[in-house]
């Protein structure tokens, strides 16, 4: 049905495996699929409607511009209609559509300094006003993170990750968590654990002549999306050192800093941007047990890549 609506349409249909993506020239609709992945649950009607919903309440705090609405999908002698409530069979998120070059993905030899400590300026003062959510930023929590991923990536090890940095990223992890527990009870005291965005990426970064957007933050899981604020930030730090644009990620992070006025900066920054980077490593290499994925190599080669960025992050914890 989804096939036939683009085809209607003349949009161009992307998927995702949570999604059906239809983009139009100036306007996008992702209408949820109806799948239940234990961390993700689109299974029902009522729950993708709700999550649709969610979506744009969510990332308005940093998108305004370019979340429309949640419209209806009714059906009609065999047809899916958009916008229309008569008969709703699916709820569908409006938006605005962003321009591939309006990406920081795609700007990353174009953009300088100025714009840089405005995308600083634009987190930082969102994490500064969002939600505090204290019971995410306990060490239990966190731990439960980290060891969910070396659990899900031990199959992995002489793959994607080398043996020695394997062991070494958890013990240097483990011994973090032991030396510093006081101070993750300080962050929760500081207001430093809030509701935040969970996937502030190259991707999901575009610069308008309205102002910034940040779009795309995770909507499905509180626990992707809530925690310490310098580990939503810092998502994006650890892609532009992939990307070899360190410069880039050392004015967003001094902008940052200036704006929240963290007193842990210099020592939770390297511990949180080595669990991106695992994090990062750990989903492409899901990738390679995907049937239907079709670029094993290079998920296999970017997850590397990751993990070792990650190593030479943990180097750097005390």
């Amino acid at each position: 049905m989804v096939e036939n609506l683009s085809k209607e349409l003349g949009a161009k249909l992307v998927q995702t495996h949570t999604s059906w993506v239809l983009l139009l020239e100036d306007v996008v609709y992702k209408i949820k699929k109806p799948v239940n992945f234990g961390f993700l649950d689109y299974s029902t009607l009522e729950k993708r409607k709700e999550n649709c919903e969610r979506e744009v309440l969510l990332n308005r705090r940093l998108c305004p511009w370019v979340y429309l609405g949640v419209i209806p999908i009714s059906e009609r002698e065999g047809s899916w209609i958009l916008e229309d409530g008569s008969n709703p069979v699916e709820y569908a998120v409006k938006m605005r559509r962003v321009p591939e070059e309006r990406l920081l993905k795609n700007m990353l030899q174009r953009v300088g300094e100025e714009e840089m400590r405005w995308l600083a300026r634009h987190i930082g003062e969102f994490h500064l006003r969002a939600e505090k959510r204290d019971d995410f930023g306990r060490i239990e929590v966190m731990k439960f993170n980290t060891d969910e991923n070396f659990i899900q990536t031990e199959k992995y090890i002489g793959i994607t990750i080398e043996p020695e940095d394997y062991h070494f990223i958890r013990a240097k992890t483990e011994d973090f968590y032991k030396r510093f527990a006081d101070l993750f009870n300080k962050r929760i005291k500081d207001g430093r654990i809030v509701d935040g965005h969970g996937d502030i990426r190259l991707e999901h970064v575009a610069f308008f002549d309205e102002g910034i957007c940040v779009f795309d933050c995770i909507e499905f899981n509180e626990r992707f999306r809530c925690g310490d604020m310098l580990n939503d930030m810092c998502f994006l730090s650890m892609e532009l050192e992939l990307e070899g644009v360190e410069d880039l990620s050392k004015i967003y992070e001094e902008e940052y800093r200036r704006v929240v006025a963290d007193e842990e900066f210099d020592l939770f920054l390297p511990f949180f941007k080595c669990y991106r980077a695992y994090v990062r490593g750990k989903v492409n290499s899901f990738l390679l047990d995907d049937p239907h994925y079709g670029e094993k190599e290079r998920a296999k080669e970017l997850a590397k890549r990751l993990f070792r960025l990650s190593r030479e992050y943990a180097k750097l914890l005390p």
